[in-house]
């Protein structure tokens, strides 16, 4: 069997994503491999086929309890035997899980990384054959990617302890180059396959909201979207409370999550969102990750995150099925002052050093800077993002707010070239709020305490509202001709770009982009005809296929999407499949999945099209 019989045979699709069969063909010549996909983008077929024709067991060391879980019981419904070790497991389902193991009963086994080294694993994995180590979520390993986890370290330890190296396999959605090096270099990767499929998700739309009221804004939202699931990201447990209290009052289906419930309330919770009892789930960052529901429609960040590699990744859970989905962030100058100071105040990581902690604190700042740029800046979203992960486009995707916003553009190069001499003239030695102060010709005690008053383009634009001022100096941080020190106390300095437009003055034209109230009608019809685009032929089939998943998946006690995805049930209602051989042909029907649960669904659509009269 190659692998193009065992992706249509056991998962049902008729063709590899981008970049999944170039890694999936490494792998099988016995090349270590780096993949970095999107969320959604498939990354665990990349390693689940593979691990079904090696000859041995494939470990896949995960940190994801709830990843784990999901993707073992995919895999049992496609007919694959897998296992997970982890702290979720009891006494004795370990040692039965480690007995099955001995027996050779599983191709692939999920291990947290805590349990790599314990005596027990470490007998099991040398008295088998491993053919393959996959480290998914492979950011963790490096103290400069989000996520850093010194557990991870231990993976490199369990490599040399085994008696023969497997083939070495890497995973994450999120890296920067200085984070994709780390990880090649602490996994000690063979002249590693590297695939770096891109960072665009086509489906997912973006916006940035930042409204008096944000609760008013979530509601109005919500009731725009009743029928959709989704997932509200709140920075702190008290917003969560407060959040889910309001959605329950409201009357909506809701779930909540955090570190300060127990842990049988989490997993009772999770479950309810993932089987869609509880289709709105409202929780801190603590959840999602591993969350393989692929029918999650919207994203709404209540609070601005920490960095662009968090937001997207948490974004990232919306449309894993490729279905339109919507990600939208609602922006208050209180967030950039929470997460300021969860910076300052995280726990000292005790693997690294005073002088590695203050390096990682600088990097967190910076970071933080650049998502709140994100939250400003008035040119393309997407492109915005895809730029901080070295990615370089157009300027307009046609899927975000700012691309279907019609903006005016507004000539301040004068009101710049103020700004930046300002910041020239006095020593590069002062914050935002200073300078804007000055600039403005204020007289305040900031103002008074740093003589600015006497530089000699202060008040320069007097003329020029604060709110104007602030708008400019945030483009200019954004277009880096000003850039923010790090630390506690951040000034502003000039850039080179900056000294260049000083040196060049008139010679450069620095324009300022302001929505105008009306959206574009055009762009805007073209995006709801990109949505329509994916829905179903026959909606009213849909909807009765949708209605029997649920019932199957309360009676399989399985999530709905685990039997079919919202994608598959569209593919039905559109080519109405009433034959083996045409409902094989639908992505998402494998042989198995047939088996267990073809003839029901044909049924339906047998009965769909005598009903309505529909030719075959």
């Amino acid at each position: 069997m190659n692998s193009h019989k065992v992706l249509k045979e056991v998962f049902g699709y008729t063709f590899f994503r981008e970049g999944q069969e170039e890694l999936i063909e490494g792998t099988l010549q016995g090349r270590d491999v780096l993949g970095i996909m999107p969320t959604g983008a498939g990354k665990s077929i990349c390693y689940q086929v593979p691990a079904l024709l090696f000859e041995g067991i494939s470990i896949i060391v995960s940190p994801l309890i709830s990843l784990m879980k999901d993707q073992v019981t995919a895999l049992n419904q496609l007919g694959i035997h897998a296992a997970f070790i982890n702290s979720s497991l009891t006494e004795v389902q370990y040692k039965k899980a480690m007995a099955n193991a001995r027996e050779g009963r599983y191709k692939i086994i999920y291990v947290a990384p805590e349990r790599l080294m314990t005596e027990s694993f470490l007998s099991l994995v040398n008295s088998v054959d491993i053919s393959m180590v996959t480290v998914d979520e492979a950011h963790c390993i490096s103290q400069w990617g989000q996520d850093f986890r010194p557990s991870y370290l231990k993976i490199v330890d369990f490599i040399n302890m085994l008696s023969k190296r497997p083939v070495i396999t890497a995973y994450t959605a999120t890296a920067t180059k200085a984070v994709k090096d780390d990880i090649v270099c602490i996994l000690g990767l063979n002249d590693p396959l590297e695939a770096v499929t891109g960072y665009d998700r086509r489906n997912l739309y973006f916006a940035v909201k930042k409204p008096k009221n944000k609760l008013a804004e979530l509601l109005s939202y919500l009731q725009k979207n009743v029928d959709k699931s989704g997932i509200i990201y709140c920075n702190t447990r008290k917003n969560v409370e407060e959040v889910y209290e309001v959605l329950l009052k409201e009357g909506y289906q809701t779930a909540k999550y955090h570190a300060g419930l127990s842990d049988a309330a989490r997993k009772q919770n999770q479950d309810d969102f993932i089987y869609d009892i509880k289709p709105i789930m409202v929780a801190t960052n603590a959840f999602g990750m591993g969350i393989d529901k692929s029918n999650v429609r919207f994203v709404i960040h209540f609070n601005m995150p920490k960095d662009i590699e968090s937001y997207y990744q948490e974004a990232g859970r919306a449309g894993r099925d490729g279905e339109p989905a919507e990600c939208i962030l609602l922006y208050s100058g209180q967030d950039v002052k929470i997460n300021e100071f969860l910076i300052t105040k995280q726990t000292e990581n005790e693997e690294l050093d005073v002088e590695g902690r203050q390096l990682i604190q600088e990097r967190d700042s910076e970071r933080l800077r650049k998502m709140t740029f994100y939250c400003f800046t008035n040119e393309c979203l997407r492109d915005y993002i895809l730029r901080y992960f070295g990615e370089y486009g157009g300027n307009y995707c046609g899927n975000c707010e700012n691309c279907l916003t019609e903006f005016k553009d507004i000539d301040v190069t004068a009101e710049a070239g103020c700004i930046i001499n300002l910041v020239r003239t006095s020593g590069e030695r002062y914050g935002i709020n200073a300078i804007i102060e000055a600039a403005h010709g204020s007289e305040t005690a900031k103002v008074r305490k740093f003589r600015l008053e006497q530089n000699s383009f202060y008040g320069g634009l007097k003329s020029v509202t604060l709110i104007r001022i602030r708008q400019i100096m945030n483009d200019l941080l954004i277009k880096g001709y000003l850039f923010l020190t790090p630390g506690e106390y951040p000034v502003l300095k000039m850039t080179e770009e900056g000294r260049q437009f000083i040196s060049d003055e008139g010679q450069k034209t620095i324009v300022l982009k302001l929505p105008k109230e009306v959206e574009k009608t055009v762009a805007k019809q073209q995006g709801e005809k990109k949505r329509k685009v994916a829905d179903a032929k026959y909606p009213q089939l849909f909807e009765r296929l949708r209605v029997r998943r649920y019932e199957m998946a309360q009676q399989n006690h399985v999530p709905p999407y685990i039997i079919f995805s919202d994608r598959t049930l569209k593919e039905m209602s559109t080519y109405l499949p009433s034959t083996k051989d045409s409902m094989l042909k639908i992505n998402g029907v494998g042989n198995n999945k047939y088996e267990k649960y073809g003839e029901v669904f044909m049924g339906l659509i047998r009965e769909y099209i005598k009903e309505q009269g529909i030719e075959a």
